[in-house]
This record gives structure tokens, sequence and C-alpha cells, in this order.
């Protein structure tokens, strides 16, 4: 299960059926939980606790120290749940005490080649990471959303649920929920209305969805009266909610 020329710290803890590639390193106060694999040449330093069923391929660096000049060897960690696929080349670090003290990374994520995911940044679940994704230090990417590759997000932005974001996007906002933005600097361009179809949204959920992006995107008014005439519109299933809820709680400015 563990290859002759991996080197485990003795303070790591690893699950009796974790698999370790050959030349893997790692370190003191790394956790591993069953049924997770670490493919060769994979780095992973502590504190870090990886859970159930992950499969992290070939030369990733995970739990490495956060690239932040403020960062004095204080003990912050890296945490990653259950059956995420971590492609070859992805850097994740750890957080800083400035912010969380961590870096969480929730479960059944997709992270494509060299992805970077930066101190203290939150990732919620079923999420996609196409190559060569790039998140700066503290942002927030919720459940379900699709970066294209190659997208960039500037430190302390938020990417809403079900979001999409085109190929080489630039993102310097945050983008709303439901919402697919691209370009550099990104811009709107409708709502995801395919992926909402794969997960299940019937037609007259994507109808209301479709009637809110009208009001936020193709009128003159100010967000505030955009989120008053949402909390107006006819909404029976209450789709809106995480919208509403999300424009709300925007701190940046969105992608408008």
């Amino acid at each position: 299960m563990i290859h002759p020329s991996a080197i485990i710290d003795v303070k790591a803890e690893l699950a009796p059926d974790v698999r370790v590639g050959a030349f893997s390193v790692i370190g003191a106060g790394v956790r591993i939980d069953e049924g997770t694999v670490i493919g060769p040449h994979v780095v992973i330093d502590g504190p870090t606790h990886i859970g159930k069923r992950n499969q992290i391929y070939q030369f990733a660096s995970v739990g490495a120290a956060p690239q932040d000049k403020k960062y004095r060897g204080e003990p912050t960690r890296l945490v990653i749940g259950d059956d995420n696929t971590i492609r070859e080349n992805v850097t994740l670090n750890r957080g800083t005490i400035q912010d969380r003290t961590e870096t969480t990374i929730g479960s059944r994520n997709w992270i494509m080649a060299g992805v970077h995911i930066a101190h203290d940044c939150v990732v919620g679940n079923d999420t996609i990471f196409a190559n060569a994704v790039a998140l700066a230090g503290h942002v927030i990417v919720e459940d379900y959303a699709i970066l294209g590759g190659y997208t960039l997000v500037h430190q302390f932005c938020r990417i809403g649920e079900h979001s999409f974001c085109g190929m080489g996007s630039v993102i310097n906002q945050d983008v709303p929920t439901f919402v697919t933005v691209s370009g550099n600097l990104a811009r709107p361009h409708g709502i995801n209305s395919e992926g909402l179809k794969r997960r299940g949204f019937t037609a007259e959920q994507i109808s209301v969805i479709k009637r809110a992006y009208r009001t936020l995107y193709r009128s003159s008014t100010p967000l505030e009266s955009a989120i008053l005439s949402m909390l107006a519109q006819e909404d029976p299933t209450d789709v809106l909610q995480p919208l509403i809820a999300f424009l709300q709680s925007a701190t940046r400015g969105i992608v408008r």
C-alpha cells in the first residue's frame, strides 16, 4: 500500500488502506482517512487533514505554507473533504492567522491539472476547476460552481453556487448565484441554464431565474432596487432565495 521509496513522517496519521505512490513525501501533522490514494511524487505538508476516498495525482503540492509575505510559520492548516479528484501539479496552500487560519475544500470536487488554490480559500462541494485555474487568497467558491480553464480570481471574491465562469475569465468582483460570466474583465452572459437543467431544476424554476437575471442586468436600476424587485417577483418554489441572499451579502460589488 505504501511504496518503499515514499517518506512518511512518524507524526503523520494514515488509515490502514491509504495507498502512497513512489517518492511521495508526507510530513508531520498530516492525517489521511480511509480509501484515499496518493500518487507518486506528491508532497503533503501539515497540518493537513485529507478525508476519505480522495485521489491525488502525481506532482501535487498539498498543504504547503501560504504564499503570503505576512506568514511567519504559524500553525495554520488545510482541510479537504471526501471523494475529491486532485490532478497533476495542483497546489493547495494552508491558511493564515490574518483570516480563517484554514483553507477548506469540501467534497466531490473535480480539480484539474495545474490549479492553484491559495491561503484561506473556501471551496464548497461538487465544483469543477478546469486546468490552470488560479484562486488568490480569501476566495469563496460555492457548491456546483464551474470555473473554465485559465480563470483567474482576485482575492476576497466570491463565486456563487451554480455559476459558470468561461475559459480565461479574469474575475475581480463577485459572481452571483446562477450567473454565467466570461472575459477580461469578466462580464455577465446570461444564466447557467444547461447546468441548472443537468442538476434537476424545473423549467418553471429556470424561467423564474431568467426573469430575475433580466431584473438584475437588463435595467438601469441600482442593485438595491433590483433586489427589492426580486423580492416582489412571484417565486412559488423559492428558487431565488440563494440569489437574493448572495446579493444582499456581496461586499466587493458584483460582475455587472
